[in-house]
């Protein structure tokens, strides 16, 4: 009899192991799929604040270390607000690790297909056609988008490019997609350094002179200071609304005084967009976004805010809203070539 009862008492035990697994995972707020393939992370919201949204972000840059700061963003959309959220990467195909400086692959942009938002702030891809197709159709749904800093310039195709996406390019020229998928889509492509580079940050200055002062994606958001320089911006804003305003500061913290010899450039802001006869989108833009500009709060706020609002949920902003990152957050500082080396996916979950 003793013998017979040995099989249940295992089971028994093994099946107490699997329920403290599953209490402690519903316990942490969220869990974390990695894809099959781990090219790319997938975090889903406890159900008790699942906003039934999906969000797309898509890093990829050389400089300023999105394979950092998206996770982190990620992270704080689904655990604190309800938000499912998958993080792609450009992969190196021989490797498989993470490589910011291999411009021709980032896996998993079939997430798109059933996505809400996308947020991007890649710089310089040349994707192949079957990836850009999703990014394409995304678009041409007129789904909404958000895009970070060198997201301006998210593409580039060469004059020989045979891609018929090639107009994405920033380079761009022809007719309506002129400056690419920065210029078109976004609002503006890539002018040039309005700061100097490395030695001069920038100051948001919320814009509390006009109309947009009321907009849903300023509640709770105070003026930012970022080590990111302000880009220079041309005459494409005409029909966006202006957020935030970008001052060139006289050094590399927030204590810095402002450059008066340079003007201010817009740094933030919200358009619409609509390819053809396809339906019409809307987007939000910031030039700052960097992985260390996201240690400021009230640029992490100004981009949740903005996810909510893009989704349609700005009714439900609040000014008090947890914006802080899960876990230890340490970005380092932007450059070329300081992407730490041998990292996958799995190691910023």
């Amino acid at each position: 009899m003793k013998n017979q009862l040995k099989p249940n008492r295992i089971l028994s035990f093994w099946s107490r192991k699997i329920l403290l697994v599953a209490f402690l995972s519903i316990s942490f707020g969220f869990h974390i799929c990695i894809a099959q393939q781990s090219n790319w992370l997938h975090y889903s919201p406890e159900k008790s604040i699942s906003k039934g949204k999906k969000v797309v972000l898509i890093s990829g840059d050389e400089e300023y270390r999105s394979e950092e700061s998206l996770p982190m963003l990620a992270k704080i959309l689904t655990q604190k607000h309800g938000f499912e959220t998958i993080v792609l990467f450009a992969i190196n195909p021989d490797t498989k690790e993470i490589d910011p400086e291999y411009q021709k692959n980032i896996p998993g942009l079939e997430n798109l297909q059933n996505a809400d938002l996308m947020i991007i702030a890649s710089r310089f891809r040349e994707l192949p056609d079957d990836q850009m197709k999703f990014v394409d159709n995304f678009l041409k749904a007129g789904k909404p988008v958000i895009g970070l800093r060198t997201a301006t310039h998210a593409f580039n195709f060469p004059k020989e490019s045979k891609s018929a996406y090639k107009h994405y390019g920033f380079s761009n020229q022809e007719g309506e997609w002129k400056g690419g998928f920065g210029g078109f889509v976004l609002g503006e492509t890539w002018i040039n350094h309005h700061g100097d580079h490395g030695t001069e940050g920038s100051l948001g200055l919320t814009n509390g002179l006009q109309v947009n002062a009321k907009n849903p994606i300023l509640i709770g958001v105070e003026d930012i200071w970022v080590p990111s320089d302000v880009y220079g911006i041309k005459n494409n804003l005409q029909q966006a609304k202006i957020l935030v305003f970008g001052q060139p500061t006289l050094g590399m913290t927030a204590e810095s005084p402002v450059n008066r010899k340079k003007s201010i450039m817009p740094v933030a802001w919200t358009k619409d967009y609509q390819i053809g006869g396809g339906k019409k989108g809307k987007v939000f833009t910031t030039t700052m976004g960097s992985s260390i500009d996201l240690l400021d709060q009230n640029l992490r706020r100004l981009i949740v805010n903005a996810s909510y609002w893009a989704v349609g949920l700005e009714n439900e902003i609040k000014a008090d809203f947890n914006v802080d990152p899960i876990g230890d957050y340490q970005p380092i500082m932007f450059g070329f070539g300081t992407h730490k080396k041998g990292k996958y996916p799995k190691d910023y979950q």
